[in-house]
């Protein structure tokens, strides 16, 4: 049997507006109700003296969900010819937000109720706002209870234009507007005889026009990298790269692209317990790769396919967040970021405005998002990460925030913002502005020294090279200092003082990175020559040094094979042996006029 498309959506709305007759509306209408239930309903309402009303329906569903009963509506509320619609039944403010937003419930239009007797309330504009900041772009308006002021088209028009103005301030274009009475069944499922002048849509038609998301096939491949399997039994030397595939598929032979390191290779081989050879793999799937080449990657990189559109890179990106949190969510405290396979250290730098979630209160200042709140606002990673944005890829633009091992919080990403200012380098001018500068200038330094100030760093890539690049420093400072120059060698292993228990391999590795550039910073500011070795180095960690010791200049030596993908080392150095090593060096240090003196 073929499988039917289905479509979530959400109708949202002012209290008493009508949004329980609606959906009541549309499951008889659609004929979606259980046999007899519509007649048993007015039938209750006739013996008991009660008015029917049509949101009824919802009540008598839900309890006899409650009973344990299965009906077809708890799977599709309601179905048309062309596919399934299944409802967001979100009772109160909170549970709406919290399903919408974690991701639990993902609505793919809405439907907005607006009382066309009562007109456009608080409500109604901060439901609206709420779609805006949860990502739905098709939304449509149905202006109900029309028969209550005699189908007047002059209020609808009124109401339309209004409402419109509006949501364009909150970044929605609705796709229209529809004048209903859902009591009477007008314009829900046919035509309105009491509407002339209306000459759009009805609801169901407007629904089915609704566009679908797409496959998760048919969009571009996203595989977060969890592990890499490194097999040396039986003479077996595969890498394996492992994960689960988002979205997309990729072929034997594909060229990939790891990101944010931007390392590239084909695929060898796709790999699997226990199955049989296969020449691809798709969306959902949990698989690993080999490679044609073997290429350095860390967990956390995005596997992409090389011919695809490629995802936004950065560390600053603009969400919405729901935050559950016991504490606040407060402005320029560390948590973590989980987006992938990725974990990485991340701050609120700017909060936009925030929903409140009890009261639907919207506040456009704040310091902190308090429990149960949704904000817009401005995140920031240690370091660039790969993403998608919502609206492009669902599942590669969802994150969650951890605080203290739990996590508090759930968003989406709305937008990628460029990462040229961010909290490092306002650190670094507000460093500089107020620092205290000695008494004795740089020049008269370089005059008593003999030489000038310098933070000279040494890296590879190479596996067999990590204590070769850590002797080759450490006889660089010996060679200068019996040379009389003023020197100091700090490996990155001894900044680990103050590292907090459970600090990841990651964090640990992005402190260290930041207490180097800080202390360079001091060292070469009183003259010195400052030499550390870091093995493999990344291109983000080279400017962020670069950054860190500035106005002091830094001297990149990369010795053997480079781990640099996009950044420029100042010189690379052939591996023989330490003495010939340091040589090259102390050749460079003299080419870039650092020794003012220097003879070997």
């Amino acid at each position: 049997m073929e499988s039917r498309e289905q479509m979530n959506i959400v109708i949202i709305g002012h209290v008493d507006h009508g949004k329980s007759t609606v959906i009541g509306r549309l499951l008889a209408d659609t004929g979606s109700l259980p046999q007899g239930k519509l007649e048993s309903i007015k039938e209750y309402c006739r013996k008991n003296s009660k008015p029917f009303e049509y949101a009824f329906l919802l009540d008598a569903l839900k309890d006899e969900q409650a009973q344990g009963i299965t009906i077809d509506t708890a799977r599709s509320f309601f179905k048309t010819k062309q596919r399934d619609y299944i409802i967001i039944d979100a009772p109160g403010h909170i549970e709406f937000l919290k399903n919408m937003v974690t991701g639990a419930s993902r609505a793919e239009a809405a439907l907005l109720v607006i009382d066309a007797k009562e007109g456009i309330q608080e409500n109604s504009k901060r439901h609206g706002h709420m779609a805006s900041m949860l990502g739905i772009s098709q939304l449509v308006v149905l202006v109900n209870k029309m028969d209550l002021v005699g189908f007047d088209e002059k209020l609808f028009e009124s109401i339309k234009s209004e409402f419109t103005t509006f949501l364009n301030r909150v970044n929605i274009t609705p796709i229209t507007f529809i004048p209903i009475s859902a009591f009477h069944g007008d314009n829900i499922a046919h035509r309105s005889e009491q509407a002339p002048w209306y000459g759009g849509p009805t609801v169901l038609e407007q629904l089915d026009a609704f566009g679908k998301k797409r496959d998760q096939g048919e969009l571009p491949f996203r595989m977060p990298v969890q592990d890499i399997y490194k097999f040396t039994a039986t003479g077996d030397d595969r890498r394996i790269v492992a994960g689960t595939i988002l979205t997309g598929s990729i072929s034997q032979g594909d060229e990939v692209l790891f990101l944010p390191s931007n390392k590239r290779s084909f695929i060898n081989r796709i790999e699997g317990f226990n199955i049989p050879e296969r020449q691809s793999a798709s969306a959902q799937e949990a698989v690993g790769f080999t490679l044609t080449t073997q290429i350095y990657i860390t967990p956390g990189e995005l596997m992409v396919k090389a011919t695809d559109p490629p995802p936004h890179i950065s560390s600053r990106f603009r969400v919405n967040i729901f935050w559950v949190g016991k504490a606040p969510f407060v402005r320029n405290r560390s948590y973590k970021l989980k987006i992938g396979a990725v974990k990485i250290g991340v701050k609120l730098v700017e909060i936009t405005n925030i929903i409140d979630a009890a009261e639907l209160n919207l506040f456009t200042t704040r310091e902190k998002v308090e429990r149960h709140a949704v904000a817009e606002c401005i995140l920031e990673t240690t370091r660039p990460i790969a993403f998608d944005i919502v609206s492009e890829i669902e599942l590669n633009g969802r994150f969650v925030i951890v605080d203290n091992f739990e996590i508090s919080g759930g968003g989406i990403i709305l937008e990628s913002l460029p990462d040229s200012v961010t909290t490092v380098t306002e650190h670094v001018r507000r460093r500089e502005f107020l620092w205290d500068r000695s008494a004795i200038s740089p020049l008269e330094r370089e005059h008593i020294y003999e030489h000038k100030a310098k933070f000279v760093v040494i890296t590879s890539a190479d596996e067999a090279s990590e204590q070769a690049i850590r002797e080759i420093a450490k006889e660089l400072e010996k060679r200068l200092f019996y040379l009389s120059y003023k020197t100091f060698y700090l490996g990155v292993a001894s900044l680990l003082n103050g590292l907090a228990e459970g600090i990841s391999d990651k964090e640990e590795r992005e402190e260290q990175i930041r207490k180097l550039g800080e202390l360079a910073r001091i060292i070469t500011d009183s003259g010195q020559i400052f030499i550390t070795s870091v093995f493999r180095l990344d291109d983000f960690e080279a400017e962020k040094l670069k950054l860190l010791n500035e106005p002091s200049e830094i001297l990149v030596v990369t010795v053997g094979e480079s781990p640099f993908t996009s950044f420029l080392p100042d010189a690379a150095v052939i591996w023989a042996d330490t003495p010939a090593a340091v040589d090259e060096i102390c050749t460079l240090l003299r080419k870039h006029e650092i020794l003012l003196d220097f003879y070997l």
